[in-house]
């Protein structure tokens, strides 16, 4: 028998000095061991509402509050944030910050511990097997990966043993590998504890295939709550909220056509095989290839690497090897993606060219000039380092004072031409004034690109550029990208986003172990199981779709895929292809 668990009716919540709601009239019910993804674009109230569940809002966060939330029996206007949380487990965008103790097995067993129960190391030790933390519980925390500090996270919660588990963004700073760690995680909670699960997500092949049903969120409003198979299937709904579904319903709802019926679209890998079988294939590829870019060695060296080994001394005193032997050059005018697992060496090998961190061993050079004698000052005229918090890069009140700060610094000549173009060509010119800490995570993206470009670098290195942003606003990040030609020679990224990667980049680096295991084009890259395999990565649902089906060449968008069937649309149509 179906049993709610959380029930939301007419709830509306406004921060202080805001105008509009952020959560307006919102009602929802969520039933007992139900495993929900809650999905809409940034500011559309996802974490706000999850924050009425365990009392946070409106007891922590004050403001107007209006309406009633039940979890349980119980109307949480009654209860405080302690009681309610001993059942409802609520897991962070920043995860990091509830990390408390030295070692793994002390911070699970914290929140048990400060309730007072006299079991609280047993539940620790329960909460790291659970997660399959168990042989590193002795281990300090800042020796951990970052899939490693995601699940204790989890574990720290877990060691309460809630009837309701909250997180808030499970996979954004993780590589492909990790992440699927982390949804196994939560769905064995879900199917072998009867636990609740809730996600804000905005990756649709996970919620495919770990989540059961979809809630819709916009504009503070909850627009309807649906199993996945149907929600995901409302692609031209979706899409006007912003929101991308799995690459596989787009194309298919693309083969129908506008106007045409598609009450349910195949969301899944095995479910596209056996739609686009139905199709004819094209045998022409010139589509397919014209994208392909290979460039020839004669360009120039922008960035020379030579047996580079980078080590650092843990609080142990012992060394741990971080790069090893590294020898690549990167060459003007290339599109370079750096990817691997976390922890493979990515944002150390960036650094490295940043001069940011020193090599141990070999040698660095950016436009002839050593890295290792040269201060990050002097290597500014040549390299732009953009971080992967954009807010590390905010120093002033106005975010046309941020893209002049290095210009007046440098006294370059006729700054204020340069900087009016930056604005324009980043789309930053009606914020300007603004300060650039109080903007959106995607504006907050695009100043850190413009002041990176306004440094006028040979090479400009991005370290996770789409991370923590949904969907539509990392199409708007590529779209600043491909601004960046414009303004530099060489753009080097560190990322796990393979889609990303797929559709941007002229050429891949794979990363393990502080190594460089591969480095070719997309074609070269894709087409090794076994490089993509050691190194936990995944290909875009689009490109194993096209290798499935045996198309003659790979492709890498939704439109260079439906481009390879006899039933083709015009090009107006209601919505992008990513």
């Amino acid at each position: 028998m179906v049993k709610p668990i959380i029930q939301v009716e007419d709830v509306s919540f406004t921060y202080p000095g805001a105008e509009d709601k952020v959560l307006n009239n919102a009602n929802l019910t969520v039933n007992e061991g139900e495993f929900v993804a809650i999905i809409g674009g940034n500011g559309s109230g996802k974490t706000t509402l999850c924050k009425t569940f365990n009392g946070l809002i409106p007891k922590f966060y004050v403001g107007d509050f209006e309406g009633k939330v039940t979890v349980g029996n119980r109307d949480t206007s009654q209860f405080s944030v302690a009681e309610l949380s001993q059942d409802i487990g609520y897991v962070y965008q920043d995860f990091e910050n509830q990390i408390m103790r030295p070692t793994v097995l002390d911070d699970a067993s914290f929140v048990p511990l400060n309730y007072g129960l006299a079991d609280y190391k047993e539940r620790g030790r329960w909460a790291l097997d659970v997660t399959g933390l168990t042989a590193i519980a002795n281990e300090f925390i800042w020796e951990l990966s970052g899939g490693q500090k995601h699940l204790l996270a989890i574990a720290g919660v877990l060691a309460m043993k809630p009837k309701i588990l909250i997180v808030d963004e499970p996979v954004a700073q993780l590589d492909p590998q990790h992440a699927e760690e982390v949804y196994r995680v939560l769905k064995k909670l879900n199917e072998q504890f009867g636990m609740t699960i809730i996600v804000i997500e905005h990756h649709a092949e996970l919620i495919v295939e770990y989540c059961q049903s979809v809630v819709l969120m916009d504009m503070g409003r909850i627009l309807w709550k649906e199993p996945v198979k149907i929600a995901l299937s409302k692609v031209d709904e979706l899409v006007s909220h912003n929101i991308y579904p799995p690459q596989i319903t787009q194309a298919a709802r693309l083969m129908v056509g506008e106007g045409g019926m598609a009450p349910e679209l195949p969301i899944t890998l095995e479910e596209g095989i056996a739609h686009f079988n139905t199709f004819s294939k094209i045998t022409n590829t010139s589509r397919a290839n014209k994208s392909e870019i290979h460039l020839k060695q004669d360009k120039k060296a922008i960035v020379n690497m030579e047996h580079v080994s980078l080590q650092f001394r843990n609080l142990k005193k012992q060394k741990k090897q971080v790069l090893n032997n590294i020898n690549t050059t990167f060459f003007e005018g290339e599109r370079i993606a750096i990817v691997g697992n976390n922890g493979a060496g990515k944002s150390s090998l960036i650094k490295l060219i940043a001069g940011i961190v020193k090599p141990h061993k070999g040698q660095v050079t950016v436009l002839n000039t050593s890295t290792t004698n040269a201060t990050p000052e002097r290597l500014g005229k040549y390299v732009s380092y953009v971080y992967q918090n954009p807010e590390e890069m905010f120093i002033e009140d106005s975010v046309k004072r941020e893209i002049e700060l290095f210009l007046k610094a440098r006294k370059v000549k006729d700054y204020e031409v340069l900087v009016e173009t930056i604005l324009k060509d980043f789309a930053l010119t009606d914020l300007k004034e603004r300060d650039a800490r109080l903007l959106s995570g995607g504006q907050k993206r695009r100043v850190s690109l413009a002041i990176g470009a306004a440094m006028q670098p040979s090479v400009i290195l991005l370290d996770e550029p789409t991370a923590n942003l949904d969907i539509a606003t990392k199409k708007h990040v590529v779209h600043m990208l491909e601004t960046l030609k414009e303004h530099v020679k060489t753009v080097i990224i560190a990322t796990h986003d393979m889609q990303l990667v797929s559709e941007w980049a002229t050429r891949i680096i794979v990363m393990h172990n502080g190594e460089i295991i591969a480095d070719g084009n997309r074609q070269d890259i894709f087409h090794n199981q076994l490089v993509l395999q050691k190194a936990g990565l995944m290909m875009p649902q689009i490109v194993e779709l096209s290798m499935k089906l045996g198309l003659p060449e790979p492709v890498y968008t939704v439109e260079d895929f439906c481009q390879q069937f006899t039933i083709i649309e015009s090009e107006d149509k209601a919505y992008e292809y990513i």
